[in-house]
């Protein structure tokens, strides 16, 4: 007696959406480890540097002679609360290049370059229907742990402020320290899967949506500084920059799915 052949899973069904996390588990995991790492470091300086920083200066205002004698009260760049805060707000806020890079790269341009995005969308997936599968599996973790972190950090930045230099003016503080963070995020996947599509193959999409993604991280900048005037506050400017940046976000998603049907008619 002849087999049946086992049917595909449907779209968007749970197997579906099962196999997409084993095929991107690499990623996924990586990004869990990043999130781990930097909220770790955070949390690190509030509960650990901070402290031993503030017992220096202390002990300095009272003894300055015996400062330099207090174990842990050397100076250090890399251990310095306000240096590893500064550095971990710069490496959040061009995570978003990173993201973008793997989405044109692995998320969309290998699969295409392979062929195996043809295969599925033959057998068992329409091309529409793949993509979104790609960009929600992508976006839940990247929106969450975005989240995640730009509510660690602001809430470090925020208790510790009397230690550290930075004003929340400056990008290192101001993008990680709100919902523009994940925006970013979810601003730089929408960018790679344009490029991915557009170009089709792995390492073109992997440098072009890199580098699109640079690009304007750094123009956006511009783009919400003539915002200080008419806005007051922190919160009000990172609304009205959140807003400007998942609207791009939501029009590089159309022009994705939009390419991606000129692709397959």
């Amino acid at each position: 007696m002849t087999a049946l052949p086992a049917t595909p899973a449907a779209p968007g069904s749970a197997p579906a959406y099962r196999s997409l996390h084993r095929l991107h588990r690499p990623a996924l995991l990586a990004w869990a480890a990043f999130g781990l790492l930097v909220t770790g470091w955070l949390l690190w300086v509030h509960f650990a540097e901070v402290p031993a920083e503030r017992t220096c200066r202390s002990f300095f205002r009272y003894s300055p002679m015996a400062a330099g004698s207090l174990p842990g009260c050397d100076y250090s760049a890399f251990t310095d609360a306000n240096n590893v805060v500064n550095f971990l707000g710069e490496v959040l806020g061009y995570s978003c290049v990173a993201v973008a890079a793997w989405a044109g790269g692995a998320l969309i341009g290998r699969e295409l370059e392979s062929g195996t995005a043809r295969l599925a969308w033959t057998q068992s997936v329409s091309p529409a229907r793949w993509l979104a599968g790609l960009l929600t599996v992508a976006a839940l973790p990247l929106a969450a742990g975005g989240a995640l972190l730009a509510l660690v950090f602001g809430w470090v930045w925020s208790s510790d402020r009397p230690q550290l230099v930075s004003n929340w003016t400056y990008d290192r503080v101001f993008i990680p320290h709100g919902p523009l963070l994940p925006a970013l995020l979810l601003l730089g996947l929408a960018v790679g899967a344009l490029a991915g599509l557009a170009l089709g193959r792995t390492l073109p999409a992997l440098g072009t949506a890199a580098a699109v993604t640079l690009a304007v991280r750094l123009y956006l900048r511009t783009a919400w500084l003539p915002l200080r005037g008419p806005l007051h506050g922190f919160w009000a400017l990172q609304l009205a920059a959140t807003a400007m940046v998942l609207a791009l976000a939501a029009a590089a998603t159309v022009g994705a799915f939009w390419l991606l049907r000129r692709r397959t008619r």
